[in-house]
């Protein structure tokens, strides 16, 4: 492998972890607004 070849598997390889890093959110999904004004999940009302 030349000193090219290895660069440009070092960049590519860069690349690719910078992509997977910035998909992921930390922590679990929490409802927007302020928590008195939620009021999901709620019950479905039954026909």
């Amino acid at each position: 492998m030349t000193v090219q070849a290895r660069r440009i598997a070092l960049v590519l390889g860069g690349v690719a972890l910078l992509a997977l890093a910035a998909c992921g959110k930390m922590g679990s999904p929490s409802p927007p607004g302020p928590p008195d004004k939620i009021f999901y999940p709620h019950l479905y009302p039954s026909d």
